[in-house]
């Protein structure tokens, strides 16, 4: 056997002792996950997560998941919390504190910050009758496992069930606010979910950019329309200004003859694809590459028909949605 196969055997190894463990953490969990969500979702405060050394960096991910789905959370380093950080936590937070072991040294000034001032702790960890998880107000046990280097030192298997379990708690309180992707939005309006979340309005062009003629408009002063707004089209509306149509490149190809003899009513197409404001960028370039179109008028569904912008392919792009 050469190296990339033991490689690949000690790969498939790990991930398979993962993922077991994982499915005795998920048929194991009882009554105390229910109590654990329910003291989160009644914190008047911010939610505190901790934990030393590899607990501490899955704490650091649980709180960035929490505060980025709705539930106010920051991250604690217990050594800090013993020089001043202690003040960090007020009544009316909730501490989740994080331990395989359930007997890491650097815990116990926090945990006893939080027994006397009535804080609400919950306690994760392995050894149900250890000191943290006997003065949590809430015990969450993690299964027996081995860890999965095999000397049973090197924290893998037990972070990976943590983690797991966070992710739990934040979806659990995401459903039961219905946070919704508008909301998820609004912490992240920056890099690639931003982007993906970006809705119409936020991108489509307003007001005097509209490149819009009436269909008694002459061809002559809708092809001036057309050069000056710069994207490629006409909207065409009726007489109350509801949208009607749009003439496009291929409709002046089609009445290259006489072309200017005619209205934009004449040249236009009738009834075209339209988006809302509230759809997401990612539905409107969708619906324009399966049209193989480079622009949308937006239109309320709910409106008069009255267009109120205009998307166009490169506005998506330089968002960032693909």
């Amino acid at each position: 056997m050469d190296r990339s196969d033991t490689f690949r055997d000690t790969a498939q190894r790990v991930i398979r002792q993962e993922a077991t463990a994982l499915t005795q953490l998920a048929d194991g969990l009882g009554d105390s996950f229910a109590a654990a969500v329910t003291l989160l979702l009644e914190a008047k405060g911010r939610v505190i997560v901790t934990g030393m050394g590899k607990s501490g960096h899955i704490a650091r991910k649980i709180a960035a998941t929490f505060a980025s789905t709705g539930t106010p959370a920051h991250f604690v380093h217990p050594a800090e919390a013993s020089h001043g950080d202690l003040g960090m936590m007020t009544r009316g937070d909730v501490v989740l504190v994080l331990s395989n072991s359930g007997e890491t040294p650097e815990l116990s000034d926090l945990v006893a910050y939080t027994r006397r001032f009535g804080i609400p702790m919950i306690g994760v960890a392995s050894r149900p009758n250890s000191t943290l998880l006997q003065r949590a107000d809430v015990a969450i046990i993690l299964p027996p496992a081995q860890e999965a280097c095999g000397t049973g030192v090197v924290p893998t298997v037990s972070t990976t069930m943590t983690l797991a379990l966070g992710d739990a708690l934040a979806v659990a309180l995401m459903e039961h606010r219905a946070f919704t992707p508008e909301n998820f939005r609004e912490f992240h309006p920056g890099g690639k979910l931003g982007a993906r979340l970006s809705k119409v309005a936020d991108l489509m062009h307003r007001g005097s950019e509209l490149p819009l003629a009436l269909a008694t408009t002459p061809m002559s002063e809708a092809l001036l329309t057309i050069s000056q707004k710069g994207f490629g089209v006409v909207g065409v509306t009726d007489d109350a200004g509801r949208l009607c149509g749009i003439v496009t490149d291929g409709d002046l190809r089609r009445h290259m003859a006489g072309l200017l003899d005619h209205t934009a009513g004449e040249v236009m197409t009738k009834n075209p694809a339209t988006v809302a404001p509230t759809a997401l960028a990612e539905e409107a370039l969708a619906l324009m590459n399966d049209r193989k179109i480079t622009c949308l008028f937006v239109v309320a569904p709910d409106g008069d028909g009255r267009p109120e912008g205009i998307l166009h392919v490169h506005d998506c792009l330089r968002a960032g949605v693909v």
